[in-house]
């Protein structure tokens, strides 16, 4: 029996979905995405499985990006647009292809 953690995960592989439609998003972006398809989840959850999936390779950093605004912190934010990488193996969930062909 293997031990520790999984490697894969269900919030990761939702990710994958919603990326594989999006083509490229920043974490917000996804989270807001993912809060109206699936489960609650946390902002922080999206986060982390977007980082994690960056060392996986079913993620990469498409970009990087500082845009100006009006933010509770100050002037700018730095936005992180992240792709499908070549380890991704989205499976074409209905509901996700649903949501986007409303959109």
């Amino acid at each position: 029996m293997k031990r520790g953690r999984p490697v894969e995960s269900k919030i990761r592989q939702n990710v994958i979905e919603i990326l594989y439609f999006m083509k490229k998003g920043y974490g917000y972006e996804i989270y807001k995405v993912y809060r109206e398809i699936f489960p609650a989840v946390t902002m922080r959850s999206v986060y982390y499985h977007l980082k994690k999936g960056v060392e996986t390779k079913e993620f990469k950093v498409a970009a990087i990006k500082s845009e100006k605004g009006n933010y509770s912190w100050g002037g700018s934010a730095e936005k992180i647009y992240y792709s499908l990488g070549p380890n991704a193996k989205p499976g074409i969930d209905k509901r996700v292809e649903k949501w986007f062909r409303k959109k």
